[in-house]
């Protein structure tokens, strides 16, 4: 079996190829479309942490999105996205076990890749403020199976259909 980072590694590079994320990384997205991502970010990371348990508090997400979204001026904090609708109701399906890889899948992603983007995106960047990082994320290491490559990865096609939807805002 192969490594879990190595297994996952072409859906990864997909999914960080994508229109949208090129554009976030180089800080070419307005707020409107900065607002889009966040909402779905934050339906995701409430459906995880309202359903399930998670390895360490410092992980949670759903306060510093909504701090962000309030930052900007967002009052309405309506998803309607049919991607993301999709990827939050097979997570609400999964039992705590399977929940793990979209937990190491969604939080670590915001944890090392979106320092990268921090800098480069409208609003005040709560949502990649993590207390005790080091601890959170070793939570996560803690738990982590190379048997979760299938799962991780059909995360990431959620998440690049999650990306293809939020491409539409930009054509």
């Amino acid at each position: 079996m192969k490594p879990l980072k190595e297994a996952t590694h072409d859906k990864h590079k997909e999914a960080e190829r994508m229109l949208f994320n090129t554009k976030m990384f180089k800080g070419e997205l307005s707020v409107e479309q900065y607002t889009k991502y966040l909402l779905s970010q934050l339906e995701i990371f409430s459906t995880i942490e309202e359903n399930f348990e998670m390895p360490h508090n410092g992980l949670r997400r759903k306060e510093a999105v909504m701090k962000d979204l309030k930052g900007m001026g967002v009052r309405q904090l309506e998803i309607s996205d049919p991607a993301t609708l999709n990827y939050t109701t097979y997570l609400r399906g999964l039992s705590q076990e399977d929940i793990n890889p979209h937990i190491y899948l969604n939080y670590l992603a915001i944890m090392f890749g979106g320092q990268m983007m921090k800098k480069n995106t409208p609003g005040p960047g709560n949502m990649y403020d993590f207390d005790n990082m080091m601890e959170s994320m070793q939570s996560v290491r803690n738990i982590q199976k190379d048997e979760w490559a299938d799962e991780v990865n059909r995360g990431f096609d959620f998440m690049i259909d999650i990306f293809k939807e939020l491409e539409k805002c930009i054509n």
